[in-house]
């Protein structure tokens, strides 16, 4: 059974007055830059997303072999790590406890991966990449900053209209 949520539909409490509404993160993020560097105390503002959506992209389909391949790489750095501690140790012969234990990293990665791809029976059989993203980025600050920050961005509007 699902649960639902109250969906917000202000800012938080303490989130301060807002200064400006912006499609992208870019853009408020240039804003807050054009504030910093014409003076304001940017401690006092905060970049609010609203409407967040999870974005998935879709990378490539994942088979058994792209499955061992990653674990291959994971399992290599984690060996090269566990060898190296290891050589520290090592009077002579360091370099082969380096080999060795990045070769067993390797192997043991790959092995773990295939299964575990294996395991899910064709349920994932892809790769991707998971953001979040907001509909919307507003700017707020302080309420004592408000006016000032109101001011400078209605320069920077001007400037670049």
């Amino acid at each position: 059974m699902p649960i639902h949520l109250p969906i917000p539909t202000e800012l938080p409490t303490g989130a301060g007055t807002s200064v400006g509404d912006y499609p992208t993160y870019a853009a408020a993020q240039q804003a807050v830059d054009y504030l910093s560097d014409h003076g304001f105390p940017v401690e006092h503002a905060t970049i609010v997303g609203t409407d967040l959506r999870l974005v998935e992209t879709v990378t490539g389909r994942m088979t058994v072999a792209r499955a061992a391949l990653a674990g291959a790489g994971g399992g290599a750095w984690l060996g090269l790590f566990i060898g190296a501690v290891f050589a520290l140790l090592a009077t002579t012969g360091w370099w082969l406890i380096i080999a060795a234990s990045t070769a067993a990293g390797t192997a043991w990665g790959a092995t773990t991966a295939a299964v575990a791809h294996a395991a899910t029976r064709g349920r994932r059989d892809f790769s991707s990449h998971r953001h979040l993203a907001a509909v919307r980025y507003h700017l707020t600050v302080a309420a004592e900053h408000a006016e000032h920050a109101n001011r400078l961005l209605l320069q920077q509007y001007w400037r670049s209209a």
